[in-house]
């Protein structure tokens, strides 16, 4: 590390020196002729040649040549401002290029870690490897799901992993290429499905684009009730001038939804933007209701825990609700409740993801 201080500090006093030096030969250029001159010479040169060859008529050949004369004498005339340098600031120029990268060098060795060895990328992969999970954050573990897929092989499960990292790491571009491989391997899958598209409308900043559509489409054919893809499917054709086709499709995903579902909320909030009209509000004894339907399912989980899908519901109603606390400490309890089954997993992920009601 010192040795690349002092190789740093020798390349700023040298490129100190190539500035001060070609100053120097400006100044000493500052009195020479200038070179426009020799231009219009050359021009009135061409010109005579253009005309004894025939290229340009004799009526030309008079304009023209007026015309760069004109600007020869311009140029002759012309008298260039002195260049000065005061050469009593060459030496403190001198002293301060020097002083930088030692002062550099100073702060480094008081603020510093000049005894710290280096951190290959490669030991850190294994350090990373060998951590608890839960305490990696989400480039960190992007980066062992990928090292882990290129050395086992990847399958469905360890691309869905990975598109979720590489989403919480705000890398939309390389989630969407891990759910395409994942869809490669498990083409029938609609939840890999459901998850490109939602991928591809966060990377068209909330567009449902052709491609998201068809992504939603497909999740649709596999599974006729995925409510992710209703509803972006709905949203793209409201945003695509099929204005009354999306208000249907957003209906009937509201009427499909059970009326403890927080999602029905949300669906029914589009709804009224859409159409103008103010959003529906829940009054207090509805907000209560609600609640204590939320309550009653923590409370029934509590006591018969091994029901994966009232897990997902839960974390689904926390987030819907933006009880941002509740939702985190359900997900935590449920991922480890079910570690090793990654649909359920996958689901969990998904139902934390859901947008609380404004």
């Amino acid at each position: 590390m010192i040795a690349f201080w002092v190789v740093a500090g020798v390349l700023s006093a040298l490129c100190a020196g190539l500035v001060l030096w070609k100053s120097a030969r400006a100044a000493a250029l500052a009195g020479a002729d200038d070179p426009t001159a020799a231009v219009y010479r050359r021009q009135l040169r061409e010109i005579d040649d253009l005309a004894e060859r025939g290229l340009i008529p004799p009526s030309e050949r008079s304009i023209a040549h007026a015309e760069a004369a004109r600007r020869l004498l311009g140029a002759s005339d012309a008298k260039d401002a002195p260049w000065t340098i005061d050469l009593s600031q060459r030496k403190p120029v001198l002293v301060f290029a020097a002083l930088t990268p030692l002062l550099a060098l100073g702060i480094y060795f008081a603020v510093g870690s000049p005894g710290m060895g280096d951190q290959p990328f490669k030991a850190r992969v294994a350090a990373w490897r060998g951590a608890d999970p839960s305490a990696l954050t989400p480039p960190e573990m992007a980066v062992v799901l990928k090292s882990l897929i290129a050395e086992r092989g990847g399958d469905p499960e360890a691309y869905g992993f990975l598109a979720q990292a590489e989403m919480a790491s705000d890398n939309p571009d390389a989630a969407a290429r891990a759910l395409r491989r994942a869809i490669e391997l498990a083409p029938n899958r609609p939840d890999l499905w459901e998850g490109l598209g939602e991928v591809l409308v966060v990377q068209a900043q909330g567009e449902v684009t052709p491609q998201a559509q068809r992504a939603f489409q497909e999740a649709l054919k596999r599974d006729p009730k995925s409510v992710s893809a209703r509803f972006h499917l709905a949203r793209g054709q409201v945003a695509g001038g099929q204005r009354a086709e999306g208000l249907a499709a957003w209906r009937a995903l509201a009427a499909d939804l059970p009326a403890d579902d927080p999602r029905r909320a949300s669906v029914l909030q589009v709804i009224a933007e859409a159409e103008g009209a103010p959003a529906p509000k829940f009054d207090n004894t509805q907000m209560a209701a609600v609640e204590g339907m939320v309550a009653g399912l923590a409370a029934r989980l509590e006591a018969e825990p091994n029901d994966p899908e009232g897990w997902v519901r839960l974390v689904r109603s926390y987030a819907v609700l933006g009880d941002a606390a509740k939702r985190d400490a359900t997900l935590t309890e449920a991922k480890a409740r079910y570690a090793h089954q990654a649909d359920v997993l996958k689901a969990l992920d998904l139902a934390a993801k859901t947008e609380p009601m404004r």
